[in-house]
């Protein structure tokens, strides 16, 4: 090869390595809580080069105590995040035009898990005792439902709500008569702390007929009037169901795979894949598959939070708050 010819060869390849990188369109993914499994579905599309093969340059930013997704997303700081859909709707109410662009998680796997000793056999039992609560839009659901039941949740003849940490120290140290928990996630620490299934009594938002809609994908409204972004956002669906499908197929190696991606240290691989095994039984839920979200789905979560006799979350039925625009792209792509 000559000394010409070569020179222009590496120029072409250099040129051609800019059009590729320059044709990846960038988009940021903030997430709800630290990276763990309730996310496997988005670390598999990265990892795998599902977003890569669509044309995405994708940043995942992990969520925290400290960070509100929903703020991240009204400060430009991410262009999709994910949420619950209780959260959402009481911001968007609020003034921030939030919507719902896919639905990843079918079910809930929200629950109250309650010590035996306390006598709690049923929610009628609840009067009287401590409840753990999670906040920063976490404690919608759980204060519906207590609107629902009739109890006060300011103590007295109702309930002593405790502002719960993301943890379970409360049940441990006697804090609280019950805690909250993921069916995927904290359930399963209380019972690597040394409590049995023989010792608790657990209540299931699902089954207690007061689910409402978890992990969602959201972005701002005006976005999805922009034809080019209504593209991106349906590559980017996608790959993550893409992403998702597997992890659901293959707990074990998406179990193992977060923890490459875990900058804490804190994770476990045997946590990682009981938590992905658990979460693979909330995906999906309908004909359509993953990430569409279901109408009565929709109004169910609705009703709950309006259905109260004290201050319902949310005032009004909300108008907008989804859109199967990206889902029925990303269907024709």
């Amino acid at each position: 090869m000559n000394k010409t010819f070569k020179t222009w060869a590496i120029a072409a390849c250099v040129a051609s390595s800019s059009f590729y990188a320059s044709a990846s369109q960038p988009l940021t993914l903030q997430l709800k809580w630290v990276t763990q499994a309730q996310f496997a579905g988005y670390y598999v599309a990265l990892d795998k080069g599902y977003y890569e093969e669509a044309g995405i340059d994708l940043t995942i930013k992990p969520g925290g105590p400290d960070i509100a997704p929903a703020q991240v997303l009204a400060g430009g700081g991410a262009d999709v995040i994910v949420d619950w859909l209780p959260s959402a709707l009481a911001i968007r109410e609020k003034g921030l035009p939030m919507v719902n662009i896919a639905q990843i998680y079918a079910k809930s796997g929200l629950m109250l898990t309650c010590l035996k000793s306390s006598g709690i056999k049923t929610p009628q039992d609840f009067a009287g005792h401590t409840l753990g609560v999670w906040f920063s839009g976490n404690e919608y659901p759980f204060l519906s439902w207590m609107s629902k039941l009739g109890y006060d949740t300011t103590g007295g003849d109702g309930v002593t709500v405790l502002k719960q940490g993301f943890n379970v120290d409360p049940l441990f140290q006697g804090q609280a008569d019950c805690i909250s928990t993921m069916t995927y996630n904290e359930y399963g620490q209380v019972l690597d702390g040394g409590m049995s299934d023989d010792e608790l009594v657990l209540f299931k938002y699902e089954d207690e007929g007061v689910a409402t809609l978890e992990d969602g994908l959201y972005v701002l409204e005006d976005a999805l009037a922009d034809p080019a972004k209504v593209e991106l956002y349906a590559k980017f669906l996608k790959a993550s169901i893409k992403g998702w499908e597997w992890a659901a197929e293959n707990p074990q190696a998406a179990g193992e795979l977060i923890l490459e991606y875990d900058d804490t240290g804190a994770q476990t691989e045997a946590h990682q894949v009981r938590m992905m095994s658990e979460i693979a039984k909330l995906l999906g839920g309908s004909p359509e598959g993953i990430g569409y979200l279901q109408p009565e789905a929709f109004e169910r979560t609705v009703s709950v939070l309006l259905d109260s006799e004290g201050t319902p979350v949310i005032t009004q039925k909300p108008e907008g708050a989804y859109s199967h625009l990206v889902f029925d792209k990303m269907n024709a792509l």
